[in-house]
């Protein structure tokens, strides 16, 4: 008799015995002593109470909008009118249908939306630079060297997706995390901590471009009538044969890596269910447009299409580079939120209207299809900006801006039993430290597996059977109500 797992055989929101994770792993090529171990004697389920924690597997699928650069808590999400000019900046608040909450006054269809979700002011860190510090928020581990730009490495700690993959790869599509306008550059090469690190390129999220510059958002998934499915078949077994035969002769990893990504690109070509959640010529003109034809509004759409297939880690990188200003600043697509200098005007003419355009857009329309419920959403970036506003003699640009700054800095989340129009923790009278707990990366990435159902609090084995904590943090339960 054969197995096929769907989405339905594992319901997420309740205990899964040790019997089910085997059967789960048997199908998908993952047992309890390949893929995933308790971190106590108690393996046999879930606790109750995880199960009935809040928000534990509310969530089928995450969406991560990921401001590259350092997104300024104090021209988003925790302003200060009260505070001097010098902290305050040049921008006022505004009120919104969240009426404990004001935000900035360049996001005003954010603001309509802010009864939908809630904002996090008080994440704390120590790490200084975007390379490093894009390692600790997409693996949720620091890196060896803290505060540097390091290039990335095979020993590196996998992205979260990379875990997922090991722990509960996707049941309905051929790659459980998909990263949208990347790879993210710091500035100008790819950032570590995006990639599959230790486990391998395997593990790799499948990494799609700019897909504001094509109907379809990868090449090649376009049908091709002179190609049938049998002639692909055909060339696939083909290429199984030289494989194999290779193989006999050098045992090398990256020949084995390389076949794994050629079966995830046929089974991507082979399927046209996988294929069509690419393209975004099935969405309505109107839609479109209400996302903004621009590199940050269609990817957040092709999020949205990525939810409905059934990908359950979808990061979108909201600027493809941390700082892409300095070469070309009359591009918008080019700009990061790492604004050292003229920080007012790249928030006002560039950053802040797209930004405010497609994050509304993402959360009206996950609400409209009915997804939100299921969907945790998350608005964050590597770390924020100093309280202070002052000209950086280094930096390109002629009116003052804000440095990096890690001590405190705010994200928003939404969906998936995101309680509905709050706040939680707070930053000092200028936004410079937390006068709550503070919150880390790490209780971020427990958030995520938490609220996809999945124990955060155990171990995953790598490919050599050493355990590796699937989260460093504990998930963020005022989150939820």
């Amino acid at each position: 008799m054969s197995l096929r797992l769907t989405f339905d055989d594992v319901d997420r929101r309740v205990p899964v015995s040790r019997r089910e994770w085997l059967r789960i792993g048997g199908l998908a090529g993952l047992t309890l002593g390949q893929g995933l171990r308790s971190t106590t004697t108690r393996a046999d389920e879930l606790s109750s109470d995880l199960a009935r924690s809040p928000g534990f597997g509310r969530a089928k699928s995450v969406i991560v909008l990921y401001a590259s650069g350092g997104q300024s808590q104090l021209e988003t999400w925790d302003p200060k009118p009260e505070a001097p000019a010098s902290i305050r900046g040049d921008f006022d608040s505004i009120a919104t249908s969240n009426g404990a909450l004001r935000i900035c006054e360049h996001l005003p269809q954010v603001a309509r939306f802010a009864d939908r979700f809630t904002v996090v002011r008080s994440l704390s860190h120590d790490d200084l630079d975007h390379g490093s510090a894009t390692y600790l928020s997409l693996t949720g581990q620091f890196h060896p060297k803290k505060s540097s730009n390091p290039p990335p490495r095979d020993d590196d700690a996998p992205v979260l997706g990379a875990i997922l993959q090991r722990v509960a790869p996707a049941p309905r599509f051929p790659h459980t995390a998909v990263h949208v306008n990347g790879p993210l550059l710091v500035p100008e090469e790819p950032s570590p901590g995006q990639f599959g690190g230790f486990l391998g390129r395997k593990f790799d999220a499948l990494t799609v471009g700019d897909v504001a510059s094509s109907p379809v958002a990868i090449h090649g998934l376009e049908p091709q009538p002179e190609l049938p499915l049998i002639r692909q078949n055909s060339r696939t077994s083909l290429l199984d044969a030289i494989d194999n035969t290779r193989r006999q002769l050098v045992g090398e990893r990256q020949y084995l890596e390389m076949n794994d990504l050629y079966r995830q690109a046929h089974t991507l070509l082979e399927s046209p269910r996988c294929r069509q959640a690419f393209d975004l010529d099935q969405e309505p003109v109107s839609l479109r447009d209400r996302y903004g034809r621009y590199r940050s509004g269609q990817a957040c759409l092709l999020a949205r299409r990525l939810v409905q297939a059934g990908v359950p880690l979808i990061t979108v990188f909201l600027s493809h580079t941390a700082r892409g200003q300095d070469k070309s600043p009359d591009e918008t697509d080019q700009y990061g939120w790492d604004t050292h200098n003229d920080i007012f005007m790249a928030l006002k003419t560039h950053l802040l209207p797209r930004f405010d355009n497609c994050f509304a857009a993402l959360l009206e329309d996950l609400e409209r299809t009915g997804l939100l419920d299921s969907t945790l959403v998350i608005c964050m970036g590597e770390f924020g900006r100093a309280p202070r506003v002052a000209l950086e003699p280094s930096f390109a640009g002629s009116t003052p801006g804000r440095k990096h700054w890690a001590a405190v800095y705010s994200i928003v989340m939404a969906g998936a039993g995101v309680h509905r129009g709050g706040v939680v923790g707070a930053s000092d009278r200028i936004a410079a430290y937390p006068e709550t707990t503070p919150l880390t990366p790490g209780d971020i990435a427990a958030t995520i597996f938490h609220s996809l159902g999945i124990d955060s609090t155990k171990h995953y084995l790598d490919l050599a059977g050493r355990p590796w904590p699937i989260a460093t943090g504990k998930p963020i339960l005022d989150l939820f109500s």
